[in-house]
């Protein structure tokens, strides 16, 4: 599923047109991104979860020649699927 049709699913289920569903998508997912960038979680009881962690550097192989090369720290986002989203899904 794209996002627009993502935003015509929530325009048709909550009776909004579909620029009021994109204003409220795009609320939705800016403010679980600036959430994620404070290093705060995103939790949704019964969906999930959504989090931060922390990726440490390591070694990596440049996948042409195979010299070694180092793969910096960095950080990444999670999502854990919460029971409800998990029974839903195996339903």
């Amino acid at each position: 599923m794209t996002k627009s049709e993502f935003v015509d699913q929530v325009a048709s289920r909550a009776s909004l047109d579909k620029k009021q569903a994109s204003d409220a998508v795009d609320a939705v997912l800016d403010t679980i991104q600036e959430a994620l960038e404070r290093g705060s979680d995103v939790t949704f009881s019964g969906f999930g979860k959504f989090s931060v962690a922390e990726r440490g550097a390591r070694q990596g192989v440049h996948p042409r020649t195979g010299e070694p090369i180092n793969i910096a720290a960095s950080k990444v986002p999670r999502f854990s699927a919460g029971s409800g989203l998990k029974k839903a899904v195996n339903a």
